[in-house]
């Protein structure tokens, strides 16, 4: 019997994200949407403004969107847990008030940062997950709050990881992040047409700290935030999905590149080895031709569930330099949390 889920700000680009990637899902079935006030009570055909490429299934279009507060939710169906796509801002207390009976699987940024919450990408960190029985412990929740970091974290933290066995130092990061990581409608035509913008909100802050929980160790309950310094600089540029990233790292050895392109091929998380659905069977592709990865040829590389990386190369400053391309709204976001939990699901936490 497939678990039943509640998607929460289902109809803003995150949500809508979910519901593609939940279509014919083996384990996973939507059984309530819910939104704000202003599209609680509407169909969800109506309630939505569909920006997604493929068509609005037909059976989520006839769904009634309920209000975002745990007893309508309730009331509109039995569900067994949560997808929260909702802004950061509405986030905290919403999530914590259904992760009193339910776990909850975030794409906001409001609990990233606490002492018991996994801060998750299943190939990288998958141990974290144990930090759900502290949480439930101390809060008193039969329910959890599990995160999806940054868009922009994600890929980077996922390329850095192989490189730890050769000893991570120091990591410099510039971004050229595509336009849908600023939601809908985003960014002002006339802001960002012939222009980049050099400055994204919040978005370095995200990089420099989220990463060092992610790369950290579990200790006696407790992260111990990596050892490395990430210094990161964000860029808004005018592409529709896919963000591309400059990444300088410098490391305690000195592989050869054939040596740093064999542990990025190589590498292989638990999602891999349980054989996830949502799973890409090579979670870093590396692309050997000169000018790649490009966000308009390599973003959909594993049902953009991959991350793509080329041009590696030695640095005269530090020791490698290579890019890194992620689907921002697929490996990026909802596909992210939908990784998270199948693998919650797997380990026994769903």
């Amino acid at each position: 019997m497939k678990r039943k889920v509640a998607i929460l700000g289902a109809t803003g680009a995150v949500g809508q994200r979910f519901i593609q990637l939940l279509q014919n899902h083996p384990w996973f079935e939507i059984e309530v949407l819910a939104a704000s006030e202003k599209s609680a009570g509407k169909p969800y055909g109506k309630a939505c403004n569909w920006i997604l490429e493929c068509e609005m299934p037909s059976e989520i279009a006839d769904m009634p969107v309920v209000n975002i507060d745990l007893k309508s939710v309730e009331k509109a169906g039995n569900i067994d847990f949560v997808f929260s796509a909702l802004p950061s801002d509405v986030a905290g207390p919403v999530e914590e008030e259904f992760a009193k009976t339910y776990p909850v699987f975030s794409k906001a940024s409001a609990h990233r940062l606490e002492e018991d919450v996994p801060l998750l990408i299943p190939e990288v960190n998958p141990e974290h997950l144990e930090l759900v029985e502290i949480q439930r412990k101390r809060k008193g929740w039969s329910g959890f709050i599990s995160t999806d970091p940054n868009c922009s974290t994600i890929q980077l933290a996922i390329t850095l990881k192989p490189l730890m066995q050769f000893g991570l130092k120091k990591v410099v990061v510039s971004t050229m992040q595509a336009l849908s990581g600023a939601g809908f409608p985003g960014v002002p035509s006339l802001s960002i047409i012939d222009n980049v913008l050099p400055y994204i909100p919040g978005e370095e802050e995200k990089i420099e700290q989220e990463t060092l929980k992610i790369l950290g160790k579990l200790r006696e309950g407790k992260v111990l935030p990596a050892n490395i310094q990430v210094s990161a600089s964000c860029n808004r540029v005018n592409v529709k999905d896919g963000h591309l990233e400059c990444v300088f790292v410098e490391l305690e050895r000195k592989p050869s590149i054939e040596e740093v392109k064999r542990a990025f091929k190589n590498f292989k998380g638990e999602p891999q080895k349980l054989k996830l659905p949502s799973a890409p069977e090579n979670p870093i592709i590396v692309k050997d031709e000169i000018d790649r990865p490009q966000p308009r040829f390599d973003r959909d590389e594993g049902k953009g569930m991959s991350i793509v990386v080329g041009r590696i190369r030695e640095d005269n400053a530090l020791t490698i330099k290579y890019l890194c391309l992620g689907h921002n709204t697929i490996r990026g976001a909802a596909g992210a949390g939908l990784l998270s939990a199948e693998l919650a699901a797997k380990k026994g936490y769903v």
